[in-house]
């Protein structure tokens, strides 16, 4: 009988996964860090005028993305744009079937689909005073005017590029470094972090 898979996989930044739990601060200036590491991602490029780019919307359960910014989620699958025929799928799924599943809809169209799921981690930063940590270092105007849940852009935080989206109006984000640069964003946000275990400010 054959042994059971075991999955040896090391996130990047499991060596800070105690650190991060411990900067979290709670109350009303709260801000937690945590990492979702192993999220399925895949990059897709295709003619978003194309039949092909109708039949990929059809098989996510929405339609992509048309412009800067924009998002859509349907069941495990989120889209966020990235450029005028590029997007980057977030999914639940098990990245081989969502590959399948888009290379099927591409079919013979010009186009690709490639799992870059090893390229990046996620970072999430949540809690009431997350979007005052990210405006120490990210020159986005991240103000609910401009920056909303939903949102999703190609921006720095400290040196790092990050893709950084919006979850919800927490607010909770979630940020997508390059995973050779995930330990110096963490330590970044953990130390900018930092200040908020201080006395509340009347």
């Amino acid at each position: 009988m054959a042994e059971p898979t075991i999955d040896a996989r090391v996130s990047p930044l499991a060596h800070l996964e105690e650190r991060m739990r411990a900067a979290t601060v709670t109350g009303a200036r709260g801000v937690t860090l945590t990492e979702w590491p192993f999220l399925t991602m895949v990059n897709m490029r295709v003619d978003p005028a194309s039949e092909a780019a109708d039949r990929i919307g059809k098989a996510l359960g929405a339609p992509l993305p048309r412009q800067c910014g924009d998002t859509s989620t349907s069941g495990p699958h989120t889209v966020l744009w990235l450029g005028p025929d590029e997007w980057l799928v977030l999914s639940q799924a098990e990245v081989t079937a969502v590959t399948s599943e888009l290379r099927e809809a591409l079919g013979g169209d010009p186009g690709s689909v490639v799992d870059v799921s090893a390229n990046r981690t996620t970072l999430e930063l949540s809690g009431p005073a997350a979007r005052q940590v990210l405006e120490k270092g990210c020159p986005l105007d991240l103000h609910p005017r401009s920056f909303a849940p939903g949102r999703a852009v190609s921006t720095t935080v400290g040196p790092i590029a990050v893709l950084l989206w919006q979850v919800d109006d927490g607010p909770t984000y979630r940020l997508f470094p390059r995973s050779s640069f995930a330990d110096y964003l963490a330590r970044w946000l953990i130390d900018a972090m930092s200040e908020y275990r201080g006395p509340e400010v009347p």
